[in-house]
């Protein structure tokens, strides 16, 4: 069934006329004028089909019409407030839902998440494995991670990082180049395809070569020793990115997390 158009701006004005039966005094609670408060009161009155208020010599005062409807109409406001603060709740909660990809969530961001729970024990995260874009409202996500140029006709914030670095196993591996998708071109000759930048790293730390991949992935596991950097690193235009529509964007406790990740 359709649905009818409802005027809940002359409504809203229509309740606060009411309250105070005064145009003047309902116009400084709206911060309106009181000719505005007229105006609604009119359009609205033109809308229903009813007269809602009478002038008297005692002042302004309700018509049978007018006051058939306020109950009903009182209670429809409380229940918009409800729905509001419903909405709202999602936003002061502590849960989130990112999706990223698998190599992104095994090499960098499980270590960090693993940060911000211990400075806050009632945050929960739900991760998503994703390398493409994905829909945000179907998976009900509030960040998402991508790899590119920039945040791809979204809100975002580019994660710092010092570009790619080539890496290889302590004491030297093969000379064979290995290759990830988004990789740099490499010699086609002699080269291992592996899946992401993480096996790429996992690749070269097992002696089976060289991997050119992005030192966000890598540091870990230049820190630890798994492998060393051969060469310096080197600017990229590409890098890894928090994204999310501006919606997302904007909760609370999106922006909380961006700040404790992209620094």
């Amino acid at each position: 069934m359709k649905r009818t158009h409802l005027p809940l701006n002359g409504l809203r004005v229509l309740d606060a006329a009411a309250r105070h039966l005064s145009f003047t005094r309902a116009a400084d609670e709206l911060a309106v004028t009181p000719a505005a408060v007229g105006q609604q009161i009119r359009a609205l009155e033109d809308t229903l089909g009813v007269v809602l208020f009478r002038r008297t010599t005692k002042g302004l005062e309700l018509t049978p019409e007018g006051e058939a409807g306020l109950a009903p109409l009182r209670q429809g406001f409380l229940e918009f407030e409800e729905a509001v603060r419903a909405m709202q709740a999602g936003q002061s909660s502590k849960s989130l839902t990112i999706a990223a990809p698998r190599d992104v969530i095994e090499k960098w961001l499980l270590p960090r998440l693993a940060e911000v729970s211990a400075a806050d024990s009632d945050i929960r995260f739900a991760l998503v494995t994703a390398d493409e874009a994905v829909d945000f409202t179907e998976a009900n996500l509030d960040l998402a991670i991508r790899w590119g140029e920039g945040p791809g006709g979204i809100e975002g914030e580019a994660i710092e990082s010092e570009g790619l670095v080539t890496v290889e196993r302590p004491g030297g591996g093969a000379d064979t180049v290995i290759l990830w998708p988004g990789a740099p071109g490499a010699d086609a000759a002699a080269l291992i395809r592996v899946g992401d930048a993480g096996l790429a790293i996992d690749a070269a730390a097992a002696g089976l070569g060289r991997a050119t991949v992005p030192e966000l992935l890598a540091a870990r596991d230049i820190a630890e020793g798994r492998v060393v950097l051969l060469g310096a690193p080197e600017p990229s235009r590409l890098g890894y990115w928090l994204v999310a529509p501006t919606p997302q964007w904007r909760q609370k406790k999106v922006q909380a997390l961006v700040e404790a990740l992209a620094g």
